[in-house]
């Protein structure tokens, strides 16, 4: 496991290898969070300071962009689509037993740090409504029924 003082020295690096191109900010940003797993307040004032810009920029864009997360993520992060496809096709039933299920409201994460639960706009696959997507993986006409064989796939 990689200490906070090694992320940093990476998180340096990368501020470094960008710092002087046009518009550093979002690919530090994005680097940041791949260092880190989300963008905490130290990581921020990092980047405002080490940039010469405010807090308040780096803030504003990392709370504007649904990308980036102020908040550590579980290990799988699970994003249930409530677009008007979605939600008409009982999508927010799916999102119900997701919670209940894992026992946390959507944008929060399981004690264990095993999932983290979304509620998004779209996912762009209405065709396949009601659709969720865990990490990169995207499941089809879910019911809530299926919910629970879904999580089995990612419980070990």
């Amino acid at each position: 496991m990689v200490d906070n003082k090694e992320k940093f020295a990476q998180l340096r690096k990368v501020i470094a290898e960008h710092k002087d191109e046009p518009g550093p900010l979002m690919p530090i940003m994005h680097a940041a969070q791949e260092i880190f797993g989300y963008l905490p307040m130290d990581v921020q004032i990092e980047i405002a300071e080490s940039l010469g810009i405010t807090l308040s920029e780096v803030y504003g864009v990392a709370t504007f962009y649904s990308h980036f997360s102020l908040e550590p993520k579980g290990e799988h992060v699970i994003s249930v689509c409530m677009g008007t496809a979605c939600y008409v096709k009982g999508s927010q039933a799916v999102l119900d037993k997701l919670s209940d299920s894992l026992g946390i409201q959507p944008g929060g994460t399981t004690k264990d740090g095993k999932f983290t639960l979304l509620a998004t706009r779209c996912l762009g696959a209405c065709g396949l409504a009601p659709v969720l997507t865990v990490d990169e993986a995207v499941h089809g006409r879910v019911t809530p029924d299926e919910v629970p064989a879904i999580l089995s796939i990612y419980e070990d």
